[in-house]
């Protein structure tokens, strides 16, 4: 077998393992690797070809990393995410408060509503801000 062959097969199985472990960072590496290949098939001896394949590999993984696709992303809580529950967002009508805390119906069922913190127990229209359980949080 030649060299390329050699280049690509790893290529091939570092492919391979990124599908079992779900990242992209595997496939950059996996890039890096067929840009070996390709410095391989183009007559480079080993030391050149080793070199191309670690630099595109790095500069793959660096690119990624830069990339909206590598950079975590900031988490938002399920219970306070509307995407989650389509409750967010949402008006309920307090008609009178006790304690910073009430019961109101909202969809044809009986909830325990808290006040968010800083807002002020006054009667009226508040806005679903989370759901913990059966509590609604709400602020003005």
């Amino acid at each position: 077998m030649n060299d390329w062959s050699y280049w690509l097969a790893a290529a091939g199985a570092t492919v391979i393992l990124e599908l079992f472990v779900g990242t992209f960072y595997l496939l950059m590496i996996a890039i890096g690797l067929a840009a070996g290949g390709g410095a391989a098939l183009l007559g480079f001896g080993p030391a050149l070809q080793l070199l191309v394949a670690a630099l595109v590999g790095v500069a793959a993984t660096v690119a990624l990393r830069r990339s909206r696709y590598g950079r975590a992303q900031q988490r938002v809580q399920a219970e306070r995410d509307p995407n989650v529950n389509l409750d967010i967002g949402q008006t309920v009508h307090v008609p009178a408060w006790q304690d910073n805390a009430a019961r109101v119906m909202y969809r044809g069922a009986l909830w325990d509503v808290e006040l968010a913190p800083g807002g002020t127990a006054v009667p009226g229209a508040y806005t679903i801000r989370e759901i913990r359980g059966s509590r609604l949080i709400v602020a003005a």
